[in-house]
């Protein structure tokens, strides 16, 4: 195609282009000033306004209106105007290459190395971000989201989330059998950490599914015993805090790998995620727990929302639409928390990024539930 030949020369098309359009304003402008010292003579009033009206007629017909048209139609633009640059770079070949070769040498004088052929085709991540943001009509918004969303993962980390380790439903296995059944019976989450007592307390997580099939062989639930539950623990897979997404999906495909438990540099043990979590920050919410999910919000008569405090910032403000800082604290309660630089007692007003919060319920350490009351 005659467009990617022309592009592949990008100095020899660059030439082409300046040389035409320096030599179209020169010769406007030089029949413009005839044109009008042999009609209204050499006065200075009749010289201005023919400049003006070239100076007028280039910029709408020869700056303005190409380039917008170019901008609106690209492809279109680019095929027509190869048909015109494609003989016009053979015609004008050698006046081209005479003048890039002084352009070249007079950009050696102060020590500058050019190389356009290369340059032309290197796009920095920010410019290819941008592309993809204006894309407007040629990309479908669902998919520019996700395209956007894929250059989030070499900057989010698996903090940022993680189910926090107190939101990880748990199961001692030190406990009778009984106590374990009626545990299990209560659980809403597909994925429980099983641990125990010992300095090595967690021993792995316990998938709901396979107890599901656990209960085919079984006629009863009451039936399963400790060594038929141990029979489905798979072995805990650890990651390091501070882990990017990108690196982890990567981690989770070579290691085959669906849940990890993420540590701290001490080693304890402070989140939970797993490849839906990562799959969702590109692609959007899909998970299946939906009971546990859609509990974490509610929706108050005077249009405020009532937030469970282990929710995610940045969930937060995907969900609500909102602006709170994803720099510090991973979770509503560690910014209240932050905030206060103390436990708050209920009933306690705050505001945090010019939203209004109130403070419903706190126990144990924690901050249980806030309501973020809407804008006025």
């Amino acid at each position: 195609m005659l467009t990617h030949k022309l592009l592949s020369s990008p100095a020899k098309l660059l030439g082409v282009i300046l040389l035409c359009k320096e030599f179209a304003s020169a010769a406007s402008a030089m029949i413009v000033t005839i044109i009008t010292v042999r009609l209204y003579g050499e006065g200075q009033i009749a010289l201005m306004a023919g400049t003006l009206v070239t100076t007028f007629l280039i910029l709408i017909f020869g700056e303005v209106s190409p380039k917008v048209i170019a901008a609106s139609k690209p492809e279109r633009f680019a095929f027509f105007s190869s048909y015109i640059l494609f003989p016009l770079l053979k015609i004008l070949y050698p006046i081209v290459a005479l003048v890039n070769f002084f352009v070249l040498s007079f950009v050696k004088l102060f020590n500058v190395k050019i190389d356009l052929n290369n340059n032309l085709h290197a796009i920095s991540m920010d410019e290819l971000r941008s592309i993809i943001s204006e894309a407007g009509q040629f990309i479908p918004n669902q998919h520019r989201k996700i395209l956007l969303n894929l250059f989030e993962l070499e900057r989010i980390t698996v903090d940022d989330i993680m189910i926090p380790h107190t939101s990880v439903e748990t199961i001692d296995f030190d406990l009778m059998d009984e106590e374990i059944i009626q545990k299990l019976v209560t659980f809403q989450h597909s994925r429980i950490l099983v641990k125990t007592n010992s300095p090595d307390s967690i021993l792995g997580l316990l998938n709901t599914q396979k107890i599901i099939k656990q209960l085919n062989i079984h006629d009863a639930l009451s039936k399963i015993t400790k060594d038929d539950l141990k029979a489905l623990i798979s072995e805990p897979y650890f990651i390091p805090s501070g882990t990017p997404l990108y690196t982890q999906m990567q981690h989770f495909q070579d290691k085959q790998e669906r849940v990890g438990l993420i540590v701290n540099e001490h080693g304890e043990f402070i989140g939970l995620i797993s490849l839906e979590d990562i799959l969702e920050e590109i692609v959007g919410e899909f998970n299946l727990d939906f009971l546990s999910k859609s509990s974490k919000f509610s929706q108050d008569d005077d249009g405020g929302w009532i937030v469970d405090g282990s929710v995610t910032i940045r969930t937060l403000n995907k969900k609500l639409n909102l602006q709170f800082p994803i720099d510090g604290p991973k979770t509503l309660n560690g910014l209240v928390l932050e905030y206060f630089e103390d436990i708050p007692e209920p009933n306690t007003s705050f505001k945090i990024a010019n939203h209004t919060m109130e403070v419903l319920q706190s126990h144990d350490r924690i901050v249980k539930s806030i309501k973020i009351y809407p804008l006025s």
